[in-house]
This record gives structure tokens, sequence and C-alpha cells, in this order.
């Protein structure tokens, strides 16, 4: 078989179904063995939105997403999302295309040092020179994106080596599975002690960690330990709308539990005013380097810490904690804090008020079932997340990273055919992937993405406000552009409102289309709600 049979075969070993991909010259042999190796690909309009998907998608289904970009300007294109795949902990495998070994130093058409411009932004970046080292390589880099804490990993593949004669190794699904690093007993039981003694502990989890990511697994560990478990996963840190008041509470807390989450900008760096001055910090993580890290910063404070993965140390916590009662007064204040909202009384806006927009969203949301959230963007982004509620969320997550929910959606649906899957985002983050609208037509995907319309990148505009001054807000408006006419003509269903009653029936006549449809609301550009940074 050919180098690209063995990388097409070795997907499909792995457990893949489904590659994101934009075509090129150096990759088209992967595209003929795909064929026979039973993978369908997912052509998009860019390399950087088969990113977004692959994460989206490994998400979803728990297992590795792969993009699949050409070699020069393609693999370049591909890097945004990597960074954002990193920081949210996303198992993305990427393939690029390469220049031939054979030509290596002469000047070949799209030569790059590809593994010196990803290594940054992955967990490993490797170039096999040799076919016979396809299948070894391959199985190295999954392995790697899978285990300890999940990140992108990227494989640069030379041509000639995709054409040349190679074999993929019988023990070759033996070399995949995940190495999981497991908490010993002992280490359980002193966490389990210091919990039993604590009076406000509280447990933060990383973006790996999610309830949409491992279902009910959070809710079990709470209720096994008695302590409220969080998970953290937004670029506004503590101030993240949906944790509401949460920055409250943590600053009363006498124990923080933290399970595959830095001590970053998301946890004020557990220090003060962040956190109490006496507050004592447990954690679990799979990179010593987290824990080295967090000993120098919190001194005497960092009471335990341990190397193990996340998910072995909810599961051992989950198993040997005894459940109780004698917390429920503590636990009540923690979700209280995190449910609080400021009340808001936009009925009568026009503009619509942002709040009121999210509430008919929220509304159509609980009405869909199996509903998915994709929240994308910045103060429409930020005020969807803290009002728009649904059994499966995913964000831009930790980078701040924006423009990418369309793409996320589009996975999403891949991943849960019988899911309504909704994005919220700007008009600013929509601007930066709506030909992937095509992309949904072309493939029969059909996704709900309503567009908050205050012609503005307010996120910016609130910055420069808040910073230089009203009179300061400088090359920060957009235009009131038709998106849903946009979205019309690259094959789906628009529609574009101003009222509430009319915003309500366009969602329901977005769903009935079957088609991937945009509904673009026009909206007053408010700050969104953010809660206290401690």
């Amino acid at each position: 078989m050919r180098g690209a049979d063995v990388i097409a075969r070795g997907l499909a070993a792995a457990g893949v179904e489904v590659i994101f991909s934009l075509s090129g010259n150096q990759i088209m042999v992967i595209y003929d063995a795909c064929i026979d190796a039973g993978i369908r690909v997912i052509h998009v309009r860019h390399e950087a939105a088969a990113v977004y998907m692959a994460e989206a998608y490994a998400q979803l289904t728990d297992g590795i997403g792969v993009a699949l970009v050409t070699a020069g300007p393609g693999l370049a294109s591909a890097m945004g999302p990597m960074f954002t795949s990193m920081m949210s902990e996303s198992p993305v495998l990427l393939l690029s295309g390469d220049s031939p070994i054979a030509q290596d130093g002469a000047g070949a058409f799209q030569e790059l040092d590809q593994t010196a411009i990803s290594a940054p932004l992955t967990k490993a970046s490797k170039r096999p020179l040799t076919a016979d080292s396809l299948g070894n390589d391959l199985a190295e880099v999954i392995n790697l994106a899978c285990s300890g804490r999940p990140g992108p990993v990227h494989l640069a593949l030379p041509v000639d080596l995709l054409m040349a004669t190679a074999e993929l190794d019988n023990d070759f699904v033996n070399k995949i599975n995940k190495t999981e690093q497991l908490i010993s007993n002992n280490t359980i039981n002193e966490i389990i002690a210091a919990l039993n003694t604590a009076e406000r502990p509280l447990i933060a989890v990383g973006p790996a960690l999610t309830a949409s990511r491992i279902g009910g697994a959070l809710s079990a560990l709470a209720d096994a330990v008695d302590a409220p478990v969080i998970a953290l996963e937004s670029p506004r840190g503590l101030r993240d709308p949906a944790l509401g008041q949460f920055a409250k509470v943590l600053a009363e807390a006498d124990v923080v539990v933290s399970i595959q989450k830095a001590a970053d900008f998301m946890l004020g760096f557990l220090t003060p005013p962040a956190v109490d001055a006496g507050c004592a910090v447990i954690m679990i993580d799979p990179d010593p380097a987290v824990l080295a890290a967090a000993e120098d910063k919190l001194a005497g404070r960092l009471q335990l810490a341990a190397v193990a993965d996340g998910r072995a140390g909810i599961t051992a916590l989950t198993a040997a904690g005894r459940g109780g009662h004698r917390r429920q007064s503590w636990r009540a204040d923690v979700a209280a804090a995190i449910a609080a909202r400021v009340a808001v009384d936009g009925s009568d806006w026009m503009p619509m008020h942002p709040a009121t927009a999210c509430a008919v969203i929220d509304d159509f949301s609980k009405q869909s079932g199996d509903c998915i959230h994709i929240g994308d963007g910045g103060e429409f982004g930020q005020w969807a997340q803290a009002l728009v509620s649904a059994p499966t969320r995913i964000i831009n997550g930790p980078s701040g990273s924006i423009g990418g929910g369309l793409c996320y959606a589009i996975a999403a649906k891949l991943a849960r055919p019988e899911a309504t899957v909704v994005v919220t985002m700007g008009d600013g983050s929509a601007g930066f992937h709506l030909s992937e609208f095509e992309t949904a037509h072309r493939y029969g995907i059909a996704i709900i993405a309503v567009v908050g319309h205050d012609a503005k990148w307010n996120a910016e505009v609130q910055l420069q406000i808040r910073d230089f001054g009203p009179n300061r807000v400088f090359e920060t408006e957009l235009n009131m552009t038709r998106y849903d006419l946009a979205a019309g003509a690259l094959g789906g269903h628009g529609a574009h409102v101003r009222e509430v009653a009319a915003f309500d029936a366009a969602l329901k006549a977005a769903k009935a289309s079957g088609l991937p449809a945009l509904v673009a609301v026009e909206i007053e550009g408010l700050p969104a709600p953010s809660g206290p940074s401690h």
C-alpha cells in the first residue's frame, strides 16, 4: 500500500470516521486513500474552519478530531485555531501535506519548516522522514493528543512518503491506546480527609472536564464528596457571566481542590484577593510542570500535589466519597451565587435589549429538547453564555478567540445529528467564517445561527469607552449588513428581525426550514454582564 493508505487506514483503525479538510496538491493522495478506508471528508472553505470543526467534533465525541490541510499557506492558515485547541484542551490531530523529503533544501514548491511553526502550539509536532515510520509516528501523536492533558498535535506529511510503498503495523491499534496516569489510594485518602475537615471546600476543574464533555461525572463527584464542583473554561475567568457571582464564594472557600486546572488567570491565580490567604490548595494534574509552577506561586498553601489524569482523579474521588448532607447550606450558597444574574427589564427596548433576545433564544432552546448551544463572540457572546441554557455547550474557551462558532456548530451537528444546534454570535464574529454556510448546505447540515446585530465590534467599543472615554471610540463600527441575505445566497435560510414576536417566529421557521439557517436580530450594543473579579 501507499504511505497515504497507511495514514487513512491508521485513522480508521483509531476510530476516525470523519475528517475536516481543505484540499491542495500535496494531500490529494490522502483523499484517494480515504475512499477505500471508509473515511468521510468534509471539505470546508478555509483551513482554520477545518481545525475549529475538528476541535468541536473531538469535544462532543470524546475522541480525536482530525483536520487535513495542504502545505505552505494551508498549514499557516490552520495555526490560529491550534492555539484555541491547546487552551481548550481538545485532542485535535492536524495533518498537513508537505514538500518532498527528496527536495529538502532545494527550494521545493511550498517548502517550509512546518514543525518549527506548529511546535509552540501543540503537544507534539513531527515530520516523518521515511515511509516506514508513518504508522508509528501517527500512533505516537494520536496517543499524545488523547493522554494526560488533552491537546492538539501535528504531523507533517511529505508528499513523496505518501506516494511511497509502506505498510501499517499489525500492532497499530495497541499503540494508540492512550496512557492513563492513575492516582494512588493513599493520595485519594489524604484528599478525602482534607475535604472532610473543610467547612467551605470547592472543587475546580478545567476545560477538558466540563459537563458537556464528561456528562454527569461532575454532579456525581459533588454528591460523593459533599462539595460544589465548578468547571472553568471562559476567557473572562472569574468574570465569566455564566458563573454569576462565583468569585464571591471562591473568596470564602477554605479548601480548593483543583483538578486538571492550572492556577492561572481563570482562578485568579489562586492567590489573594481571589482566595483567602488561609485557603489551602490541593491539585491533581497530569503535567508535573503545572504543579511545579503552582508550588512556586502558592508557597506553603499548596497542601498536596498529585500527578494524575483529571478523569482518573474524579473517578477515584467519587468512589472514595461517602456523600452526606453536612454542607447543604454551603452548596446552596455556591449554587445561588453561580445562578445570580442582574435583573434586566428590556421589554420596551428598540433595538432589542440583548437580554431580551437571549431570553427568546433560551426559551427556544428549552423547547428543542436535545439542544447544543455554541457560544461565540464578544459582548453578545457573553450575554448568551450568561442567559442561554442548554444540555450541552461549547464556547470559544480560555484562548478568547472568536469567529469559530459557525464551524463548531457544523461539527456539532455532524457529531449529534438528532440535536438542535444553535450558535449565538455577534456580527463581528459572523464575518470570520460566513462562507461555511455553503459547506453546511452542501452536506445538508441544518444548524441555526443567531447573529446579535449591533453594527459594531462591541467588546472593543466597551473597552475603548472604559479605558479612553466615550469620545475616543474609533474604527470599531460595522455596517448594518444583511447577513441573512448572505446566508441565503450561500444556500441557507435567512431572516432579519427587530421585534421580539418576530424573533421567536423566525427561530421556529429556521428550524422548520431544514436548511442551515441564520437569524439576524437587531440589538442594542450594551456591555455584557460579568461577575466580580474577586
